[in-house]
């Protein structure tokens, strides 16, 4: 069986601090075009994203550190406006209960997304250089993947992300996937739910293991540690990242823990139906 599909490569990047200080500018820029974007929605309703690329067009021409920045990232950021537009008038049309998803102006932005352009990687694959007028620069990839295994035409988006314990890179690759599966003959059906992690038709339940409640202390003595802290000063900001690390940590425990038994049930069955909240899946963000 042959299929494409899209896969995410990440790995940490390691420069100077005037790189990442470079690196935050650029994420503060894609965050003020999006929230231009939105304002010029707020202000014109009707419009749709033709216009609001026409209005990325006016920002760059206004503002020098918009144009600094890759043309392609500002165009995401207008894309990652007109989504939440979208998708608050698709809520509106489908009749759904509560708040509708009123689009909102972000307020702490963490990453910035590049496309074809705006970077080039070197030849051995381990750097990567931001040829905008930012001043990023080169940055050094650190990871286990192999990024010679694709042709760069298979890259289609890269994207810088700030976390608690660094920056990273992440690389958006179209991959053909070809997949050998015996049939099983199996059907099964989840109910997902908060006290055990599934349930299955077969009276099978997994454990959920409460990454957050085991968790729980460690997040409560950092956040007092934070509130204790003079406001606006480096020994807050220290505690604000401490506390930022726990919070990554328990994030990545659940969405590796839910990948973990996903697969176990996708490959042991050939249709899966589920009740309930979905599992968390790997997405190409923060």
């Amino acid at each position: 069986m042959f299929s494409t599909s899209m896969r995410v490569l990440e790995f940490k990047v390691k420069g100077k601090t005037t790189q990442y200080a470079a690196i935050d500018e650029a994420i503060r820029t894609a965050q003020f075009v999006r929230n231009k974007c939105i304002r010029f929605w707020m202000d014109n309703h009707g419009v749709g994203q033709k216009e609001l690329y026409r209005y990325n067009t006016v920002l760059r021409a206004e503002y020098p550190f918009v144009k600094a920045l890759n043309s392609h990232a500002c165009q995401v950021g207008v894309e990652r406006a007109y989504s939440s537009i979208a998708r608050f008038y698709d809520n509106c049309k489908k009749n759904i209960p509560g708040k509708k998803g009123y689009p909102k102006f972000k307020k702490n932005n963490r990453s910035v997304e590049y496309k074809t352009s705006g970077w080039k990687l070197s030849q051995t694959r381990k750097q990567i250089t931001f040829t905008d007028k930012k001043g990023i620069g080169n940055l050094k990839l650190k990871g286990t993947w192999d990024l010679n295994f694709y042709p760069i035409e298979q890259i289609k988006r890269v994207r810088l992300v700030r976390r608690a314990d660094g920056y990273y890179a992440q690389f958006l690759i179209s991959v053909d996937n070809k997949i050998e599966t015996q049939p099983t003959g199996k059907t099964i059906g989840l109910d997902v739910g908060l006290k055990e992690f599934y349930t299955d038709s077969n009276g099978h339940s997994e454990p959920n293991p409460r990454f957050y409640r085991t968790g729980e202390k460690r997040l409560k003595f950092y956040q007092r540690r934070v509130s204790r802290k003079k406001r606006a000063s480096i020994n807050r900001k220290k505690a604000v990242n401490r506390l930022g690390r726990v919070h990554l940590k328990i994030s990545r425990q659940r969405i590796e823990h839910a990948k973990r038994v996903a697969r176990c049930v996708i490959q042991s069955n050939d249709l899966v139906a589920y009740v309930g909240e979905a599992l968390p899946k790997a997405r190409f963000e923060d």
